[in-house]
């Protein structure tokens, strides 16, 4: 008989919304990081409270902890699809804003560096290969070169999300020694990465950090 679902993890052994019950349960992950970050943003000052930024980051969070649950359930097509566009939308507004809040480059330059993040995605590395270099770059040159406070906060990220990638990646190789897989891992250590860049874009990327030429140019 055709198989009419999606097969990827470790942990499911068939069809049905609870075969993957592990998986499907530590989504509330992203949802308790979403929740902590809304009231570290309703808690916070008016320009942060005002910028649109944090509360689109912060939507893009829970919609990436609805659409891993609907992947980790229903299995289907159009549940990977709701799994992976917030995730993409997340990774290339994050490069983008980072550059231009944290960095200070210009609009054409942050763009430029969004569509080198794509490119890299689709030639080598994947899409989390390539978040992952671009968050060990910008954290690097913020922390080393221009001492800023996000710098700290993106290469922490970074390690944690290089152990979820990690484990993510093992998740297939160990089933046969794991019958649950790891992938619950990438769910819960993902949870920890988006909290700690979105409070750092929160704290020290507001819109009224920014100088006025750099808001403009």
């Amino acid at each position: 008989m055709e198989q009419n679902f999606i097969d990827i993890y470790c942990e499911r052994l068939g069809p049905g919304l609870w075969a993957e019950p592990i998986n499907a349960v530590t989504n509330l992950a992203f949802i308790v990081s979403a929740l902590l970050l809304t009231r570290a943003l309703l808690r916070g000052g008016e320009d942060v409270r005002r910028d649109p930024a944090s509360w689109i980051l912060i939507a893009l969070v829970y919609a990436i902890g609805i659409g891993s649950a609907l992947f980790h359930t229903f299995a289907a097509f159009w549940a990977m699809l709701a799994d992976v566009i917030p995730i993409a939308l997340f990774i290339l507004f994050y490069t983008y804003l980072a550059l231009r809040r944290f960095v200070g480059a210009p609009f054409w330059a942050a763009l430029l560096a969004v569509i080198a993040v794509l490119a890299l995605a689709q030639a080598a590395v994947g899409a989390y290969g390539a978040a992952l270099i671009a968050m060990l770059a910008i954290g690097w040159y913020l922390h080393f070169n221009r001492k800023h406070p996000a710098g700290g906060a993106l290469l922490a990220a970074a390690g944690v999300f290089a152990v979820s990638l990690f484990l993510r990646t093992v998740d297939q190789p160990l089933c046969e020694t794991l019958p649950m897989g790891t992938h619950f891992f990438w769910h819960l250590l993902n949870a920890v990465v988006l909290y700690l860049v979105t409070r750092a874009m929160m704290r020290f990327g507001s819109l009224s950090r920014m100088e006025p030429a750099q808001r403009s140019a």
